[in-house]
């Protein structure tokens, strides 16, 4: 992770599901928020400079043979800890506390009655808040030093501190949106007890993120893969302010994007923020390979293998000539893709993704990787691009799959089947934004159903395609519930596809969540 010039807020993952929500908070109060596995050494942690730590939730008992540590020498370091939930029960058990099973688990809302109000935690926020908890076990004996700050029915220290030490303890979720003042009691510690300056804003990222480029490229060149997408295009935008003509982006057209978008990437990017673009149209090629393939998996291999062999075509193409060849990779990768929470305690996933941008780039291809939007999560990369010029349809874009249409086309990808599904995307893409609804939204698109039913068309019967239309609202794509969208918006939909789009006689609307169904169809 490369170092930051501003305050920084240490987050250790104890293997909450929560734990990128804390750091996601912490960066809502302007302070940057980094996430470190739970046993980093102290002295790594030390010498990030860290104006704080906290201690994420987890699934263990402090007392399972697995359970995840932290180094002792944490609380020795002078500097404030918050221990939530799981890292409450391990600040209590490291400093001589008890930790025992509860006999009532607490799961759900509850009331926090704060009985000690001069706690800089509670700072303004009264003596009763509305909590989160999620917990089987609670601290039964508090280690020497510390005190009661809040109470729940079930539980006599949902609340501690050691005001002298700096150290406290939270036993439910400030994080979790559950918490309707959690935001705040974060606040309190980060800004109050840690004093971080709260200077982290987009528009400091920005201007630091283009010294650091200009000092790692030099006077080399970057080429970068171009999607159209919100990561490639923010990405684009931002190292093109940082080293202009130094980077240069292709933009692979492989036959599955949406209606218009080819022309509308190389509008953008090409004639209005005038960067260097090399556009491959290898729809062809990608539609060649695909011909009869049926099995979602194997699509997926084909366009990734494809997509690797018409960027190296691309490069070799744009380095003739050249007096300097490309010696670095752009990459839109964020924060999450850095970074991985624990998935079970004694066995921490692998912190380091493989990224996936540009499809599995093979070793031989020896780029040096530069990445500018690796300290950010999705959230901040649209403020990113708001802030360097990018339109709205660029920023606030829905996520759309690598493979594009093909993983909305169930069966086989043909011509036909392609323009079916891209007429009646349009439609639902139109329609949306025509009704404000578009952004309101996660995801809305249609899908081709590999089916076709008998229908009644003027006088005539058909026997035409079916369409699907899945619309889900979600915070991360993690889960996801279908939209209730207004009746007289889906009819109009359905009636301006039956009508407009040759082949298709039925629309159905997807009514399934996220889990157990997946927000894709393939």
């Amino acid at each position: 992770m490369p170092a930051t010039s501003h305050s920084t807020i240490v987050i250790l993952d104890f293997g909450s599901q929560y734990t990128q929500v804390i750091a996601r908070r912490i960066r809502e109060c302007n302070v940057y928020s980094q996430i470190l596995r739970f046993d980093t050494p102290a002295k790594e942690i030390k010498a990030l400079n860290p104006k704080g730590i906290i201690l994420s939730g987890g699934p263990s008992s402090v007392y399972s043979k697995n359970a995840p540590n932290p180094d002792p020498a944490i609380f020795s370091l002078g500097l404030p800890v918050l221990g939530i939930c799981y890292g409450m029960q391990l600040m209590g058990h490291h400093l001589g506390g008890r930790v025992e099973h509860s006999e009532r688990r607490e799961y759900g809302s509850g009331i926090l009655k704060v009985v000690e109000t001069d706690c800089p935690l509670f700072k303004k926020l009264g003596r009763k808040l509305e909590i989160w908890n999620s917990h089987g076990d609670k601290l039964t004996k508090l280690p020497r030093g510390f005190r009661t700050v809040a109470t729940t029915p079930n539980s006599e220290y949902a609340a501690i501190e050691d005001p002298k030490k700096r150290l406290y303890g939270l036993q439910f979720h400030p994080e979790v949106v559950h918490t309707p003042r959690g935001r705040e009691l974060l606040e309190n510690f980060v800004l109050r007890i840690c004093g971080a300056s709260g200077d982290w804003t987009m528009g400091s990222f920005i201007e630091q993120t283009c010294q650091e480029v200009r000092s790692q490229v030099g006077d080399d060149h970057v080429i970068l893969g171009l999607s159209g997408g919100v990561d490639s295009s923010v990405a684009a935008a931002l190292l093109h302010k940082a080293i202009g003509d130094q980077i240069t982006c292709v933009f692979v057209n492989n036959g599955l994007l949406r209606a218009q978008e080819a022309e509308a990437v190389q509008r953008l990017f090409g004639d209005h923020f005038h960067i260097k673009l090399k556009y491959v149209d290898a729809s062809r090629r990608f539609l060649s390979k695909l011909r009869g393939v049926t099995d979602p998996e194997r699509k997926r291999k084909i366009i990734g293998t494809e997509f690797v062999r018409v960027f190296e075509d691309a490069t070799r193409s744009l380095a003739k000539g050249r007096k300097s060849k490309f010696k670095f990779l752009a990459q839109g990768t964020l924060y999450p893709d850095v970074i991985e929470s624990v998935a079970i305690a004694g066995n921490p996933a692998a912190l380091i993704k493989s990224h996936h941008n540009v499809g599995g780039l093979p070793k031989n291809m020896r780029f040096k990787l530069v990445e500018p939007l690796r300290q950010l999560f999705k959230d901040e990369v649209r403020l990113v691009g708001a802030e360097l010029g990018l339109p709205k349809e660029i920023v606030h874009r829905q996520p759309f799959p690598g493979p594009g249409l093909a993983v909305r086309i169930l069966g086989e990808i043909t011509r036909e089947r392609l323009r079916i599904l891209r007429d009646a995307d349009a439609i639902v893409v139109q329609e949306m934004k025509d009704s404000d609804w578009y952004y309101k939204v996660w995801q809305s698109f249609a899908v081709l159903l590999p089916i076709r039913s008998v229908g009644v068309m003027g006088d005539e019967r058909t026997y035409d395609h079916t369409i699907a239309l899945r619309i889900v609202e979600s915070q991360d794509g993690m889960t996801a519930d279908w939209v209730r969208l207004p009746s007289e918006l889906l009819a109009r939909i359905s009636s301006r596809i039956i009508n407009e789009v040759k082949g298709v006689n039925r629309v159905c609307y997807d009514v399934s969540s996220k889990p157990p169904a997946t927000i894709e169809w393939e």
